[in-house]
């Protein structure tokens, strides 16, 4: 009897510890779970960048509108030392004809008028730039002067026109004009013969406008005559100058979605339209997404989504009553850049030192 119990007994604690063991065993296929390890993303949060500069100086439709595609490099070259201080305007002025007789013309500026109109931006500090320089200063923020200046003449004009207009500015501060010139399939040759001379002196800068002057480029324009403007541009400069245009001065202010597309597959860089819409400065281009009753002759042209290929322009009258506006613009935009430097600085820091390198300080 004694020897039955010990057997059961012996039994019994086995069976125990075989349990007690599965027990144990199937707590090990289970562990807890554990909190996944912060990636580096959660470890560091993005900063908020300061909302885009904006003023009430100009027309409540046109608002600035930027092109550079990355904010680092944006940054990185807003606050690079050598570059264009933030700040830093461009005017850039269109003329259509400066009559110095008395008679009066559509589209034309009398002498009296521009010879006050450019003392004004002398004496308000304003510098003219070359096509090169606004080039640079668009694209990557090079060093123009704060109060600068484009000279625009549209169409094709004479060597005794433009120094007896420009001539006198060009000599006394070297001042030199962009022309939007018209490349004629049979250009007059004397006409052509003073023009490469004004070219080869720096004095003018001849830059496309099509071939034909009465010619208007819009949306529903036919691809053929769009080619033909452009493509015409580029053929007849080449021939006529030796000399590939970087810009289109956009004929008799039509333009579009269209032709600034084609605009930039033959490679053209910049387009300037006849809208007065304000001061341009690094990566803001006042622009309108939609039509102003108040002024029908203004094309919207923010939807096209290329501030560069799509420049305002003042007339020279529109000029002489918003130099002071322009100078205001300048002065509220730094301000605001100086204002908001650390923010933007610790940004750049944060966010992108490591692909675009530390950021040099001044």
């Amino acid at each position: 009897m004694q020897s039955s119990q010990s057997i059961f007994s012996f039994a019994f604690r086995a069976a125990l510890i075989v349990a007690v063991v599965s027990i144990l065993a199937s707590c090990q296929l289970s562990p807890a779970p554990t909190e996944p390890a912060p990636t580096q993303e959660s470890q560091t949060e993005r900063p908020d960048l300061p909302a885009t500069f904006q003023t009430d100086l100009l027309n409540p439709l046109d608002a600035p509108h930027s092109y550079v595609e990355k904010t680092c490099r944006y940054l990185r070259n807003k606050w690079k030392p050598e570059n264009a201080q933030p700040g830093s305007v461009v005017m850039a002025i269109l003329f259509k004809e400066i009559i110095l007789d008395s008679a009066e013309r559509p589209n034309s500026i009398r002498e009296p008028d521009f010879l006050k109109l450019m003392e004004q931006l002398k004496a308000q500090e304003f510098e003219a730039i070359t096509l090169s320089q606004f080039q640079a200063f668009l694209e990557r923020n090079a060093y123009i002067p704060p109060r600068s200046v484009l000279l625009i003449q549209d169409g094709n004009h004479s060597q005794k026109y433009f120094e007896d207009r420009f001539g006198s500015y060009y000599k006394k501060w070297g001042w030199t004009v962009i022309n939007g010139y018209v490349s004629l399939p049979n250009p007059d040759p004397i006409l052509h013969m003073e023009n490469l001379t004004l070219e080869a002196e720096g004095f003018v800068d001849h830059q496309a406008r099509g071939v034909t002057p009465d010619t208007i480029l819009l949306n529903d324009t036919a691809k053929t005559v769009i080619a033909r403007e452009l493509q015409g541009s580029l053929k007849g400069l080449s021939a006529q100058f030796g000399k590939s245009p970087v810009a289109v001065v956009w004929p008799n202010g039509g333009f579009g979605a269209r032709p600034v597309e084609a605009a930039r597959q033959l490679n053209f860089k910049i387009g300037f339209t006849q809208n007065q819409r304000g001061p341009i400065m690094y990566n803001w281009i006042p622009l309108a997404d939609r039509a102003d009753p108040e002024r029908p002759t203004l094309i919207p042209e923010g939807k096209i989504n290329d501030p560069m290929m799509t420049l305002p322009t003042y007339s020279p009258q529109e000029a002489f009553l918003n130099i002071d506006v322009v100078r205001s613009v300048g002065k509220a935009a730094a301000q605001y850049a100086a204002k908001n430097e650390g923010a933007e600085r610790y940004y750049y820091n944060v966010v992108c030192a490591e692909e675009f390198g530390v950021l040099p300080v001044p």
